[in-house]
């Protein structure tokens, strides 16, 4: 039988390293971590603009567009901005091909200032993950500032397992 390397592709839209939708990032990444998974953090602030913009050629930008499609799992978390993520990941997933996620589990997470925002994750994001052909998994978690204590409360820590928990369940069987 072949051993394949699970591997997940964790990517920040914050273009702040300490925000909330990096803190749901790494209870995340532990938890993908705990399930066997080789993991990579991808903080796209930290990338230079003009090659996420597609104006020239990065190394850095190419190992992120690398590491996203050897993955089987992609989890991408985005304050919301103006309704909708960052336009720090849109440009990144601009710099997928076509089908660029397809056999991937998508894991969308949003964060905001109030819940008001959270049909974000459904009418903007998910979309997001499908335009580039992953599986979106159906938990998608949005969190908002009265759920940071500073760190996310447990119900919130819990809606991250869920949704990782259903991402490793969906990219086990595609495997």
């Amino acid at each position: 039988m072949d051993h394949h390397t699970a591997r997940a592709a964790i990517i920040s839209g914050s273009p702040s390293p300490l925000s909330k939708s990096r803190a749901l990032l790494e209870l995340a990444r532990e938890r993908l971590d705990a399930a066997g998974f080789e993991t990579t953090m991808i903080e796209l602030a930290a990338l230079p603009a003009d090659a996420l913009l597609g104006r020239k050629k990065d190394a850095r930008v190419e190992e992120a567009l690398l590491a996203v499609r050897a993955a089987d799992v992609v989890v991408a978390a985005s304050p919301v901005y103006r309704a909708t993520y960052t336009g720090l990941l849109k440009v990144f997933f601009d710099l997928l091909p076509r089908n660029g996620l397809e056999g991937k589990v998508g894991v969308a997470i949003l964060t905001g200032a109030s819940a008001d925002h959270r049909l974000a994750l459904d009418h903007g994001f998910r979309p997001l993950f499908a335009s580039v052909g992953a599986a979106v998994v159906a938990n998608g978690v949005y969190g908002w500032d009265a759920q940071f204590t500073p760190a996310p409360e447990a119900g919130l820590a819990a809606l991250v397992d869920r949704a990782i928990d259903e991402a490793v369940a969906g990219a086990r069987t595609t495997v």
